[in-house]
């Protein structure tokens, strides 16, 4: 089959698009031939190499999978041949003390398609069939391969975490990426008023289509003090962040007392410059959270076929430009998310 994997950690060149051998379905697992397959920055992050994460080489990469099943292995006797599915990303045991709570994502051995395991950027994969979810014959599968982890990131911070609610303000960092564009739908779905951080006049205003109350462009404005003083000196209940290192003191600051910071990501550095004075003053919550549960991811792929969440694409490319696809987003050039068609 076709496929781009990496042979050795590095830049965007290590990227290659070339032949390796079709993988088998084994038991409990489907294969599927791959319709489309979304990057995220979690594909760049295993391309320089993580801490502790060692992979098989080739290693080919994507969490976000959309295609239609090709065979099934056995003990799979929901799935046939011609099925059109979504996949849920996260892979987990299903008996450990937090699988059998239904927390998956705190699963004592749990992994990510496309990071721990090859993923979904090639021509065929295979995945357990628990982790697919049926696509409706008139949703697009390169619409449908845009959704799964970024909205059930997203979902999970902010309604599960985080317990937003109707009426509350939530500040959204990192705008313009995939898990933001998901999450200023999900927090105006529940009826929140929302304050989201982008960059440049053109990604203020895709944001601000999104349905984003306020969009504060960070080259132009501290959005710590844009929020502070639009709430009245206040700050908001809710930060939902992913950047990470350059600006976690500054979502502190953006805090409401009793106010809850979600962190997900951390793309600018892990290491972040708290003041621990301005956190126990304001009795913050400070709240980490991590892909989602078999049930939030179903509940919000309902909500998107159902019309009221919808993926933003910035790019639909075919494979062979997945060299191309990783700078532009490590660029920070897209908005939303980029599909790479095998």
């Amino acid at each position: 089959m076709k496929a781009a994997f990496i042979r050795e950690h590095g830049d965007p060149d290590v990227l290659e698009v070339g032949e390796l051998p079709d993988p088998e379905p084994g038991p409990g697992e489907v294969l599927l031939e791959v319709r489309a397959a979304a990057l995220n920055h979690l594909d760049l992050w295993v391309r320089r190499g993580l801490p502790g994460l060692g992979l098989d080489f080739p290693h080919v990469g994507g969490a976000d999978v959309a295609g239609v099943v090709e065979e099934v292995g056995g003990d799979v006797t929901r799935w046939e041949p011609g099925d059109r599915v979504a996949v849920n990303p996260g892979l987990w045991c299903g008996e450990c003390e937090w699988c059998v709570r239904g927390e998956h994502s705190l699963c004592q051995s749990y992994s990510i398609l496309g990071e721990h395991v090859s993923g979904g950027l090639a021509e065929r994969v295979t995945v357990p069939g628990r982790n697919l979810y049926r696509v409706p014959d008139e949703y697009p599968l390169k619409k449908a391969a845009a959704v799964p982890l970024v909205f059930q990131t997203a979902w999970r911070g902010l309604i599960t975490r985080a317990g937003l609610q109707a009426g509350e303000t939530v500040l959204i960092t990192g705008g313009s990426g995939g898990v933001s564009t998901a999450a200023v739908q999900i927090a105006k779905l529940v009826g929140a008023e929302v304050y989201a951080v982008t960059s440049g006049p053109e990604n203020v205003r895709l944001v601000g289509e999104l349905g984003a109350d306020h969009v504060i462009d960070r080259l132009e404005e501290d959005f710590s003090e844009v929020v502070w003083k639009a709430t009245g000196k206040r700050g908001v209940d809710v930060a939902l962040d992913s950047v990470g290192e350059a600006v976690f003191d500054d979502c502190v600051r953006a805090m409401a007392k009793n106010g809850r910071l979600v962190t997900y990501g951390a793309t600018t550095g892990p290491h972040a410059d708290l003041d621990i004075r301005r956190t126990f003053w304001k009795q913050l919550q400070v709240i980490g959270s991590t892909m989602a549960s078999r049930s939030e991811f179903e509940r919000v792929m309902d909500l998107v076929y159902a019309g009221k969440l919808g993926p933003v694409i910035d790019e639909v490319w075919p494979l062979e430009r997945v060299r191309q696809a990783h700078e532009r987003l490590e660029g920070g050039e897209q908005f939303g998310k980029i599909v790479l068609t095998p």
